[in-house]
């Protein structure tokens, strides 16, 4: 690489430390923290039901997901600091504060201790509510810490292993949401999440053979296994169909729980079936712009494919629609 690219590989200024600190932390996976607040909405009818506010289950668990935003900041810098290196090889990461060089190491680590402690802090925010919510809520978010400990320092170069952490991860945060409103979590719905995660980290996976494949060989993976040393021990072949698998159980998971927990019903017929319709074209969808190499990251995905958006607002919608329904009947 040239000398330039350690510091960026760019001639530009070099940016201020708040924006690349504000950077490190990837604020724009903060959208994950949305999965926290899956299981209070799924289960907010019955609470609410129960004669529970709904300002304060809501409350409760955007709390929880201001816990798991910044513990989750936290753990990227930590990750950042361990890959930095091989980060460097990447077409855009290389880009990172820490791999530009922008960063330095003592800096990331202070910043790591200051998010840890935010998240903390947030998690304290919920001790007016229960003392024992809080406890519980705390005890899911040091788990999604140690998790993604253990993902960083070995997970991450097992093969299958390293995708069932990711998908752990985001398990913890839908209990973690539950247990920060007080609701309990569906084993459907915990399923749905789990096979879910699983879809879009080895989504993820494949993409990244196709964005760092050689231009003049699609075969040659050399620059996937120099980013991701777990890229050796898979094959194209391989994530193509773990990619179908779990998209097919994802949904036939879905389908279950729609058809088991479902309250909406009109002559007979389940109003939430409907939602069926925009997550099966949003999971092909994912494939179809992973085969062709346009994303190597779900999230990125998600922030800039305006067919993947279009289905996301129709799933929401219906939800929400379905939702108002069955409050007002």
């Amino acid at each position: 690489m040239p000398a330039g690219g350690e510091a960026g590989g760019s001639a530009g200024v070099r940016p201020r430390l708040w924006w690349s600190l504000l950077r490190l932390a990837r604020p724009s996976q903060w959208a994950k923290s949305a999965f926290v607040l899956v299981g209070p909405f799924y289960g907010l009818r019955e609470a609410t039901a129960s004669g529970r506010s709904t300002l304060e289950i809501g409350l409760a668990a955007v709390i929880a997901a201001a816990a798991f935003a910044f513990a989750s900041s936290g753990c990227y810098v930590v990750n950042d600091l361990f890959d930095r290196e091989a980060d460097r090889a990447h077409p855009r990461k290389c880009r990172r504060p820490l791999a530009a060089g922008h960063v330095s190491v003592g800096q990331a680590q202070a910043f790591a201790l200051v998010l840890f402690v935010m998240a903390a802090g947030a998690v304290a925010g919920l001790i007016p509510m229960g003392a024992e919510r809080a406890a519980w809520t705390g005890a899911t978010v040091l788990l999604y810490v140690g998790n993604v400990g253990l993902y960083s320092f070995a997970l991450k170069h097992r093969v299958i292993a390293d995708v069932m952490s990711l998908s752990l991860g985001f398990v913890l945060r839908v209990m973690g949401g539950c247990a920060a409103a007080a609701i309990e979590p569906s084993v459907w719905l915990l399923n749905v999440v789990f096979f879910l995660s699983m879809f879009l980290a080895f989504g993820k996976r494949l993409g990244e053979r196709r964005t760092l494949a050689d231009p003049d060989d699609d075969a040659d993976s050399s620059r996937a296994v120099e980013h991701r040393r777990v890229q050796a021990f898979y094959t194209d072949v391989l994530l193509q169909m773990s990619v179908v698998v779990t998209g097919v159980v994802t949904l036939m998971t879905y389908a279950f729980y729609v058809q088991l927990e479902a309250p909406a019903a009109v002559l007979g017929f389940n109003l939430q079936w409907l939602t069926v319709i925009p997550v099966t074209y949003a999971l092909f969808r994912c494939i179809v712009v992973i085969e062709r190499g346009q994303y190597d990251d779900p999230t990125e995905l998600a922030v800039h494919d305006r067919p993947f958006q279009a289905a996301g607002v129709a799933f929401v919608g219906l939800t929400l629609l379905l939702l108002w329904m069955t409050r007002a009947a």
